[in-house]
C-alpha cells in the first residue's frame, strides 16, 4: 500500500511499507535530465550527479564515504534524459543516517573550482570508456539519427566540449532552476517506522528551493538510416521503430510480444540466429519509454562477413512475427514468464523505490503488483496483434550500423 505525504516546502514523498523488510531504499528522484538542458549545458545533469558526491559545505567526499560504509549501507546515483535519481540503502535502524547524507549532498553541494577541474577529468575518462564500447557507441549513433540536435538526440554524458561550460557557478544556478520543490520526489520502500515521515520534514522538508516548474522540448521521432565507421570488430547493428510512450497501457501486450520476439534465450531471435545459425554472439530486441515518445529497437553484433545474411534473418522474422499469428502456448509461456520475472524483482527494495519514483515523477498512476499481474493476464492475441502492427512499422524504420563499415546500402530492402 502506497502511502503520500507533502512535505512543508512542497516536495512529494511516496513510501511503500513492507512489514517484512529489515532494510529501507530511499531515492531522491529528480526530474531532470539530458533532454532539460539547452544545447551548452550538454551534461550538465550528470556532472552534478558526479558532483554531490565529492563533498558538501560540511563533510568532505571521504567522510560521505565513511559514513556510509561505517552502517553498512549503499549509496549511488544515475542519470537518464529524464530524470537523476540519488539513492541509498541501510538497515531500517540506520535510515536517518541515509536522510541527512542524501539531503545534505542534493541541498549543499561544495562545487569547489578544484573539484570541478578534478571531476571533469573523471567525466571525460567515462566518456572515452563509453567510445571504446561499441554497444553505447551505437545507441548514440541511433538517438542522434532519430532525434536529430533536439536534447533527446544528445548524450546523457555530455561531450567534452559541452564540458568546458560548466563550472561550479553555472552548475549552482542550474540547481537552483532545475532542483525544485515541483520536479523533486522522495520515493522509499521498506520498513517504514513510526518517526519516518517527521525525520523526512527534519532532513528535506525545512531546505528553502524554488517551486518552478521546468519543462523539455517534445521529442518528434524522425526515422532515419545512418552508419559509422568506427575501429570495433564487429559491427553493432540497430533497426529501431517509433514506439509507445511511457503513458501507454498497451506496454503489457508489447512485454508479451517482446519476451516471444526478442527478449532472453527463449526469443525468436535468439533461437533462430544466434542457436540454429551461429551468426551472432549476442541479439536481441527492446523498448524505450519516454515522456512524449518511445522505441522499439533490435540490436546484433556480428562481423562483416555474415552482416548481410543476419539483416536477412531479422527481416525474415520481422515479416513472419507480423503475417502469422501466434500461438496460445507461445502466448501463455510468455506470460507466465513475465509475471515471474516481475514477482521475483519486487523483492528487492530498491527495484520497487526505483520504478515508484520514476513513476511518480512522470506522474504516472502507481500500480501495484494485482494490477500488473493482472494487466499482463488480459494480453490476448488480438492485443499483441495491434502492437506489433504499431511498433513494427516500417514506415518508422531506422538502420543504423558502427563498426567497419562505410554502407548500410540494400539492408532491409523488402521492409521499406
Amino acid at each position: 500500500m502506497y502511502i503520500y505525504k507533502e512535505l512543508q516546502n512542497g516536495i512529494r514523498v511516496y513510501a511503500e511499507n513492507v512489514e517484512y523488510a529489515e532494510s529501507v531504499s530511499l531515492g531522491v528522484c529528480v526530474a531532470n535530465g539530458s533532454r532539460h538542458e539547452k544545447a551548452d549545458e550538454n551534461g550538465m545533469s550528470h556532472f552534478i550527479e558526479h558532483m554531490v558526491f565529492k563533498g558538501t559545505k560540511t563533510r568532505t567526499a571521504k567522510d560521505i564515504a565513511l559514513m556510509m560504509d561505517s552502517v553498512g549501507g549503499h549509496l549511488n546515483a544515475f542519470t537518464t534524459r529524464e530524470y537523476t535519481c540519488f539513492y541509498s540503502k541501510t538497515l531500517c535502524e540506520h535510515t536517518k543516517v541515509a536522510m541527512d547524507l542524501l539531503s545534505d549532498m542534493v541541498f549543499a553541494p561544495k562545487l569547489s573550482e578544484e573539484d570541478t577541474e578534478l571531476e571533469r577529468r573523471v567525466v571525460l575518462e567515462e566518456i572515452a570508456m563509453y567510445d571504446d564500447s561499441p554497444e553505447d557507441v551505437v545507441y548514440d549513433v541511433f538517438s542522434e539519427a532519430v532525434w536529430g540536435k533536439s536534447p533527446m538526440g544528445r548524450p546523457v554524458l555530455g561531450t567534452p566540449k559541452t564540458l568546458e561550460n560548466i563550472t561550479p557557478d553555472s552548475m549552482r544556478k542550474y540547481m537552483r532552476e532545475h532542483y525544485t520543490s515541483k520536479s523533486i520526489i522522495i520515493s522509499a520502500v521498506g520498513k517504514i517506522y513510526d518517526s519516518f515521515f517527521d525525520e523526512l520534514e527534519e532532513y528535506f522538508g525545512t531546505r528553502e528551493i524554488n517551486d518552478n516548474k521546468v519543462m523539455c522540448e517534445k521529442a518528434v521521432y524522425k526515422p532515419k538510416s545512418v552508419c559509422a565507421n568506427r575501429d570495433f570488430e564487429q559491427i553493432q547493428l540497430v533497426v529501431g521503430f517509433n514506439s509507445i510512450d511511457t503513458y501507454d497501457e498497451r506496454v503489457y501486450s508489447l512485454l508479451v510480444f517482446n519476451n516471444i520476439f526478442g527478449s532472453g534465450m527463449s526469443s525468436r531471435l535468439f533461437q533462430n540466429i544466434r542457436e540454429k545459425y551461429g551468426l551472432v554472439y549476442s541479439i536481441g530486441a527492446g523498448h524505450s519509454a519516454y515522456l512524449d515518445t518511445g522505441t522499439f529497437d533490435i540490436l546484433a553484433a556480428t562481423t562483416p562477413e555474415n552482416l548481410e545474411r543476419v539483416a536477412e534473418l531479422i527481416e525474415y522474422e520481422i515479416k513472419h512475427i507480423k503475417s502469422n499469428p501466434i500461438s496460445d502456448d507461445e502466448i501463455e509461456r510468455a506470460k507466465v514468464q513475465l509475471k515471474g520475472n516481475y514477482i521475483l524483482s519486487g523483492e528487492s527494495m530498491s527495484t520497487r523505490m526505483q520504478a515508484m519514483g520514476r513513476s511518480a515523477l512522470l506522474d504516472k498512476p502507481l500500480r501495484d503488483r494485482e494490477y500488473v499481474l493482472n494487466a499482463i493476464s488480459d494480453v490476448n492475441r488480438e492485443s499483441i496483434t495491434e502492437i506489433i502492427n504499431t511498433v513494427l512499422d516500417e514506415r518508422t524504420m531506422s538502420v543504423v550500423a558502427a563498426g567497419p563499415i562505410n554502407s548500410i546500402e540494400g539492408l532491409f530492402c523488402g521492409l521499406k
